[in-house]
């Protein structure tokens, strides 16, 4: 692969990918201060709150749907011509909830038209994930696919530091009164910008190798494919199992580590707003450049041997992790973050994508690697923030059933990938195409 390409390929990856998980956090990062006090209106502080993250955690639970078609289009049609449509998707309902009228305006409408935005959001999002990671993996030299498939993995610190980075900037340029009035609709309405950036960067590039070699093997066989989604619980159900499974403990953690410490830093450990988002962003800017370096790491010691490295660390640090923050120190608070998103999320993070497109042939590969990664997202990802604020409510404050629940999410995804023995899809065709 010449430079010229390779820059292309990767950029196309990261941009859409960061720009996709900017407009995500976006609802992330003000969960907790202006849709539970805006849109989800109650007399209950604590009910406000977890229907605020219900917004949150519903976007999640439509992802696989979203994933379900848009892998359908991209195993049919392409992966480029499903990473435009999911993009614009992705910004059109990220542009509507900056222009959404409150409860105190339209009265129950508000809420409704924020979940339907958000489910819209999750659609989107649920097709890109695949497509950005395949259209880095199908290009990519065989010893080099951990460091590809990387590159869309560094989108999501990206998108949160972009995301957290916008808000930290507004509440520091304008009174509170005026960023809780409409100041935080501004990185919203600003999302289109970014999207056009998006699409004109995605449309000069051609499709991946392996879907052209995909679509010219069935034009020479005169095959007649049948539904990916039906083809691949007939060739792959084990992989589905076990990459669901696997996606638990790099979704869980994380959004406790940088969403849910948010609310709770700000409501339990005394830590202002402020403070908590340049913490994170400060945290994540360091987890971006870790990831490639993972990733390159990976096709040198084997992505399986990384992740159950990477996983077990994370099962010891759930106790550890509580213990830190709950010290109240601020530069403590920022030390176990650092903990958890630089040292032991990024070998899990980093070759998360890799591991899943490997495991599936190329002709379901958007369909598998989606459905595995959007179904372990929906179950361990979005509801985390939500299921953490419960647990911390029933147990009077207390953060050991949080600990419990980090500690089942590595449990969970050891045991998947423990799985995960023998030849893989790719292994497989790699083994093929040498011996042609």
């Amino acid at each position: 692969m010449d430079k010229k390409l390779r820059r292309k390929v990767l950029s196309a990856s990261l941009i859409g990918s960061s720009i996709e998980w900017f407009d995500f956090f976006l609802y992330a990062a003000v969960a907790s201060i202006i849709f539970n006090t805006q849109f989800f209106v109650t007399d209950d502080a604590f009910l406000s709150t977890i229907l605020a993250y219900f917004g949150l955690a519903l976007s999640f639970f439509i992802r696989p749907l979203g994933g379900v078609i848009f892998a359908h289009i991209g195993d049919r049609i392409g992966r480029k011509k499903t990473l435009i449509i999911t993009l614009s998707l992705m910004g059109f309902a990220t542009a509507g909830i900056g222009l959404l009228p409150t409860y105190a305006q339209i009265g129950i409408a508000a809420p409704l038209l924020l979940l339907l935005f958000r489910l819209i959001q999750g659609l989107g999002i649920g097709g890109e994930w695949g497509g950005a990671l395949l259209l880095a993996t199908e290009y990519a030299p065989k010893k080099q696919r951990g460091l590809f498939g990387s590159f869309p993995q560094m989108g999501i610190p990206i998108g949160l530091v972009l995301a957290y980075g916008f808000f930290f900037l507004l509440t520091w340029a304008m009174p509170e009164e005026m960023f809780l009035a409409w100041g935080w609709r501004i990185p919203f309405i600003f999302s289109l910008l970014l999207v056009v950036v998006g699409l004109l960067i995605r449309k000069g590039l051609d499709e991946t190798p392996a879907f052209v070699q995909m679509q010219k093997e069935a034009a020479e066989k005169n095959e007649v494919r049948r539904l990916p989604i039906v083809e691949i619980f007939k060739k792959h159900p084990k992989e589905v199992l076990i990459t669901t499974g696997a996606k638990f403990v790099e979704t869980g953690p994380f959004y406790i580590f940088t969403t849910f410490i948010v609310g709770y830093g700000v409501s339990s450990l005394d830590v202002s707003f402020e403070f908590m988002m340049l913490s994170i962003m400060a945290v994540s800017v360091l987890t971006t450049i870790m990831i490639p370096v993972m990733g390159s790491l990976s096709d040198r010691i084997g992505r399986r041997k990384m992740f159950l490295i990477g996983a077990t660390a994370m099962l010891i640090y759930a106790f550890p992790y509580f213990f830190i923050v709950n010290t109240h120190e601020p530069m403590l608070v920022i030390l176990a973050t650092f903990i958890g998103l630089v040292v032991i999320w990024p070998p899990i993070t980093a070759i998360l994508g890799t591991m899943f497109s490997e495991s599936f042939s190329k002709e379901v590969r958007y369909t598998g690697v989606t459905l595995g990664y959007q179904i372990g997202a929906a179950v361990a990802g979005g509801s985390a923030p939500l299921i953490a604020e419960f647990l911390m409510n029933q147990f009077n404050g207390s953060s050991i059933p949080v600990s419990l629940y980090i500690v089942m999410t590595a449990i969970v995804s050891l045991i998947a990938v423990f799985a995960m023995r023998g030849e893989s899809a790719q292994d497989k065709e790699d083994r093929l195409m040498n011996a042609e």
